[in-house]
């Protein structure tokens, strides 16, 4: 019997190999079309902050009200979207990736049409669903097809979502300013064709993930709820202060200072934009200085910024504001690379988790700043989002290490 191990280690040997190489090299083309997906669906999520003003005006709403809006589409997400993680990690549900795309653009596609503040209310969560359905498979097949730098091909799937939020405010813009709140039926179309395109590589899909259910890297390690508790908590306080920006700066620019509404959409490209263009920096460094230290810092530097853009005016406005987008969303792939080191055992849930439930309840912080800005003014609410990094960097500094191998 003391020859059996090294002959079974010999002959596992090609098979091992194999495993690693497929760990090790990322599947490029499947990362694109899945950071294709991520973008269309958050096109569709980013297009609704854009959309509240029009749809404030249109149901003669109050700022809580329209706040309201956006709690129920992030609280859609929260609530379900760790759920659709647990059945992630139970087997691979691919086959919602493709009816999730669909679902969030025949949600908001139709929002535009809705008779009453009631119907857009069930309308915002039927798009809820879908990004709740996407998330956490999305996030675990691109880990699946990642490779051993998992920040840095993460945070090109994550550029996707982004770049998606980033231009949907603009897109949705350009829509309703042009063809009136029917407009919105336009976001259905690039929802269909990315459904079709996914549907299509669902088997290869299927292929390219396979390795690493046979036990990759992030199978092994010990789960860490108590550190994973601490993170939900440092992706919320991220999450009120980008939402809050994301809710408010509209406000700001046409109530406070009076600029036309047509603003609306270059704002919000700037600010989601700078955050697009951060995701990609953010991966090859938290490769190499590790997670815990990139989202500890980043909530300090991201400060100046966000107090900047209440303190300037025009050009330099803009600038304050694209920088703070940048560097409150660079840390959104690495919180999910963290997550899943915390959470090894369980990478779905740990998806979903922080995708969905941290940044959902980001929507119950924009409904404080809501009745905040019916009290004391836009200007308060902003301000207010303005200082939440200072909380993030304080509460970031209790993340520890992750007992694994490969995450620092």
């Amino acid at each position: 019997m003391a020859d059996s191990k090294p002959a079974v280690l010999s002959a596992a040997g090609p098979a091992l190999a194999t495993a690693v190489s497929a760990r090790v090299r990322p599947n490029v083309k499947l990362i694109g079309l899945l950071a294709a997906g991520h973008c269309v669906i958050d096109v569709n999520q980013g297009s609704l902050t854009a959309l509240l003003p029009f749809l404030k005006t249109a149901h003669a709403l109050s700022y809580a009200q329209a706040a309201m809006i956006l709690l129920m589409a992030n609280l859609t997400s929260s609530i379900i979207q760790p759920l659709f993680g647990y059945l992630s990690d139970q087997t691979a549900r691919r086959w919602l990736l493709p009816v999730s795309v669909m679902l969030s653009g025949i949600g908001l596609g139709l929002t535009g049409l809705a008779p009453s503040y009631t119907v857009v209310l069930v309308l915002i969560v039927v798009t809820g669903i879908g990004v709740a359905a996407w998330h956490p498979e999305g996030y675990k097949t691109a880990t699946g097809v990642a490779g051993e730098r998992k920040a840095t091909a993460l945070s090109w799937f994550s550029f996707g979502g982004n770049v998606g939020i980033a231009v949907g405010p603009a897109i949705i813009t350009a829509l309703v300013t042009t063809l009136g709140l029917a407009g919105t039926l336009g976001m259905m179309v690039p929802s269909a064709i990315m459904a079709a395109l996914i549907v299509s590589a669902l088997p290869l899909i299927a292929r390219a993930a396979a390795p690493v259910r046979t036990g990759g890297a992030q199978a092994r390690g010990v789960n860490m709820p108590r550190a994973l508790a601490l993170l939900i908590g440092v992706v919320t306080l991220r999450s009120w202060t980008t939402l809050g920006f994301s809710t408010f700066v509209p406000f700001f620019y046409i109530d406070v200072l009076r600029q036309d509404p047509a603003m609306v959409g270059p704002l919000l490209f700037v600010f989601l934009g700078g955050g697009a263009l951060g995701s990609i920096v953010a991966g090859p460094l938290a490769d190499r200085w590790g997670p815990r230290v990139f989202i500890r810092w980043v909530f300090l530097a991201a400060l100046p910024f966000g107090i900047g853009f209440m303190l300037t005016a025009g050009a330099l406005r803009f600038v304050m504001l694209g920088l703070f987008g940048a560097l409150m969303t660079s840390s959104f792939s690495v919180s999910v690379v963290l997550a899943q080191a915390y959470l090894p055992k369980n990478a779905g849930m740990a998806s979903g988790l922080i995708v969905g439930f941290a940044i959902g309840t980001g929507g119950v912080a924009v409904t404080l700043l809501g009745v905040i800005a019916d009290n004391y003014g836009v200007t308060a609410a902003l301000w207010s989002a303005a200082l939440l990094p200072l909380a993030g960097f304080a509460a970031a500094r209790f993340l520890p290490t992750p007992r694994t191998a490969t995450i620092q």
